[in-house]
């Protein structure tokens, strides 16, 4: 039976699976798991703890409670920040460290992701919502605009019309119009986000992990790069991999499986 080692901070703890998934949980339940400022810092904490560990392959964000994967940047610290703040990109530099982590990262949805939570949902690799998952970015209605990433992920994920329409509306979505849109990969029932999250991590844990950090580098540095510096970019990572010795077994690994039985 795989061990499991849990680190525990004072907003998330972090937990390390033999197996190979790592699993950060926000727990401030009791706010809804609203991102305030010592949850921005215990998560860069975790991501480091994950990153200095032996065997992580996957990471997968949760949130503690049921009710909210992150239900937003916490209003009553929000309230307070002054323009000198929105220029420390708090949540933003946070949710880009997410977004370029090394590791693929998959963001597991129950309850309330708005603000803040969708933010860093879309920064995350990929998403499973439970059916009952609620998204959105309200922040117009508050007087600011998204500070986190959304004004430029959303529109990668959902097309520019429909970001607009999501941004300038406020508007919260359920989990099947947000699937339909490309906002989640997967919807499964409330109970199954965890063991369908895994499952996915599984699944890209039996990958070559070289090549799995180089696809997300270079998927990534697609959405900002012309497509000759993508290309560029593509074949330098695969000059890298076909060098890996471990792209040679699993490649001889493969053709002995085709070879004719004698």
């Amino acid at each position: 039976m795989a061990t499991e080692t849990v680190t525990k901070l004072s907003t998330i703890s972090v937990k390390l699976h033999e197996t190979g998934i790592a699993w950060l949980v926000f727990e401030r339940p009791e706010k809804r798991n609203a991102l305030n400022l010592d949850m921005v810092e215990d998560i860069r904490r975790g991501l480091d703890i994950i990153s200095k560990a032996q065997y992580p392959k996957v990471v997968i964000f949760f949130g503690a409670g049921g009710k909210a994967f992150i239900s937003g940047a916490d209003i009553a610290e929000l309230r307070d920040r002054t323009r000198m703040d929105a220029l420390k990109r708090i949540n933003n530099s946070l949710l880009r460290e997410v977004e370029t982590y090394s590791l693929p990262t998959i963001a597991a949805i129950r309850g309330f992701a708005l603000g803040g939570g969708c933010e860093f949902a879309m920064a995350c690799d990929l998403r499973v919502a439970g059916a009952s998952a609620r998204f959105g970015q309200p922040e117009v209605g508050l007087g600011i605009l998204p500070g986190a990433g959304a004004n430029y992920r959303l529109p990668r994920l959902v097309g520019f019309g429909k970001a607009k329409e999501l941004i300038l509306t406020g508007r919260i979505i359920g989990a099947q119009e947000a699937m339909r849109i490309g906002l989640v990969n997967h919807v499964v029932d409330d109970d199954a986000v965890e063991a369908t999250a895994s499952a996915l991590a599984d699944e890209i844990g039996r990958q070559s992990p070289l090549a799995v950090r180089f696809a997300k580098m270079v998927i990534n540095a697609s959405t900002e790069a012309s497509t000759d510096v993508a290309m560029l970019l593509e074949s330098t990572a695969q000059a890298v991999l076909f060098e890996d010795p471990e792209k040679h077994r699993r490649m001889t690994e493969f053709l002995e499986r085709k070879l004719p039985k004698s």
